[in-house]
């Protein structure tokens, strides 16, 4: 087995559930209360429900009131600088609860403390702040509690070079139809604009097992849109015995019985192999929708970017998914305003754009990130050019969705519904396999259910429909 896996043994996790007794002993009677503020991606998103589920554990209540709350939590984003800015003022203004009520425990976890400039910050200017961990350590935040609650001294846990993998930790889902499973944790692909392999560590795969035992119990309970969570999902099970392949997990997760969605995020295509195409092109669980980065469509660019794929891999990936797949929904990230990104390879990437088209696109203008390769590079791209070039592809972006929901108007579509809408209580959102934004009037509350939607009217970010 790879030596980069570490799997948090059962004896290290018996410890943990001692934690969380002796803090269960500490507050019973106290009603204490908690609140988790959560920034960033969908793997932070599972995260806090975890870090939810241990708090639970614990004793806590949770309270979507953050100025009551007794335990706070911060899980942290550093993947643009915004974000974590946004972090720090989002810590500062709880050194008010501090100041309200002085048993005030506050954590802050994620990837903005892995690295160890912003973590040195959150030691020195943030004095109110009990504990700090990275990535690698929500295992232990009973013990991290415990030690606050006995007034202790802070602590601020450097991450492991190998972080671990621990099962068990209990779980508080936001939904309970949507869910979202993480399979595998870090990344060893170094992209030169991105920081996660550094914060987040290198690759490490959760047992096919785990995962499987995971999906059946959430079909069990009624989940009905699954989505299999990595960096690169694609990559999934290279550090394991045996080797299994995300192709193999999902023909195991397709056998198991139930009505439900399976969803993939993020791929790679770099290893978008044939046998996982052909695993989705054979099962009826897996959605016939695939988010396939293409960050830039100018092989230039994609060099430099570091992404071990040039445009004639991606389409090529492209087509066999159209081949096996009929009506698959494509859905992309591309970054404008890479360092030395001329107008000509700007272009090729909105010719790609035309070429795949793409049902829904996530743009981002290029941000520097401090410890990357690409903070340093030379020819940095000025705001205003990222800011024209970000305009004009959703520009043409926005002409390809809009008419590629146009041509479903008069189809029946399979929707899992969401809920009401906030502004009308008799008209519900619901989304199809494609992540489609469906709104239909209905007098019955279907939320969490599938049913069939005709499309009677279509915009560029959404169609309507009736039952």
């Amino acid at each position: 087995m790879n030596d980069n896996t570490n799997f948090v043994t059962p004896h290290e996790m018996a410890i943990q559930a001692e934690y969380t007794q002796k803090v269960r002993e500490m507050i019973k009677d106290k009603e204490l209360k908690t609140f988790v503020y959560t920034l960033g991606c969908q793997q932070n998103e599972a995260d806090s429900e975890r870090i939810r589920g241990i708090f639970l554990s614990m004793g806590y209540t949770l309270t979507d009131d953050e100025t009551v709350a007794d335990l706070i939590m911060v899980n942290t984003c550093a993947i643009r600088e915004h974000a974590e800015k946004r972090a720090l003022s989002v810590i500062g203004r709880y050194k008010h609860n501090k100041a309200r009520n002085p048993n005030t425990v506050i954590g802050v976890c994620g990837c903005m403390p892995a690295q160890e400039h912003r973590a040195e910050q959150l030691k020195h200017s943030y004095h109110y702040v009990d504990f700090v961990f990275g990535t690698g350590s929500l295992h232990k935040i009973p013990e991290y509690v415990y030690n606050a609650l006995n007034k202790g001294k802070r602590i601020f846990v450097k991450e492991n070079e190998k972080p671990s993998i621990a099962e068990g930790v209990p779980v508080v889902r936001e939904s309970g139809f949507k869910a979202w499973v993480s399979i595998m944790y870090g990344c060893n692909n170094f992209c030169t604009y991105c920081i996660v392999p550094y914060v987040r560590g290198r690759e490490r795969s959760r047992k096919i097992e785990d995962v499987l035992n995971e999906v059946r119990e959430l079909v069990k309970d009624g989940y009905k849109d699954i989505t299999l969570l990595g960096q690169n999902v694609n990559s999934y099970g290279k550090d394991l015995e045996g080797k299994p392949t995300i192709a193999d997990l999902l023909k195991e997760i397709s056998k198991i019985e139930g009505d439900f969605w399976i969803h993939l995020m993020t791929s790679h295509p770099k290893d978008a192999s044939s046998e996982l195409i052909d695993a989705i092109s054979k099962s009826n669980k897996i959605a016939n929708h695939f988010h396939l980065p293409l960050q830039s469509g100018s092989d230039n660019v994609l060099k430099r970017m570091n992404r071990h794929y040039d445009k004639e891999k991606y389409l090529s990936i492209v087509k066999e998914l159209k081949e096996k797949n009929e009506g698959i929904v494509f859905t992309t990230d591309i970054i404008v305003g890479f360092p030395g990104e001329s107008d000509e390879d700007f272009e090729k990437t909105i010719d790609i754009v035309k070429s795949v088209e793409y049902d829904s696109i996530y743009t981002f203008q290029f941000s520097p990130r401090k410890g990357t390769v690409a903070y340093s590079m030379e020819n940095q791209i000025s705001d205003d050019v990222k800011k024209a070039r970000f305009e004009r592809l959703n520009d043409v972006q926005n002409e390809i969705s809009k008419a590629k929901n146009e041509a479903m108007i008069g189809k029946t579509v399979k929707v899992l519904v969401e809920g009401k809408s906030k502004n009308n209580e008799n008209i519900y959102s619901s989304r199809t396999e494609g992540n489609k934004i469906v709104h239909f009037e209905s007098d019955k509350d279907y939320t969490g259910q599938f049913i069939n939607i005709k499309i009677i009217r279509a915009d560029t970010f959404a169609l309507y429909g009736e039952i």
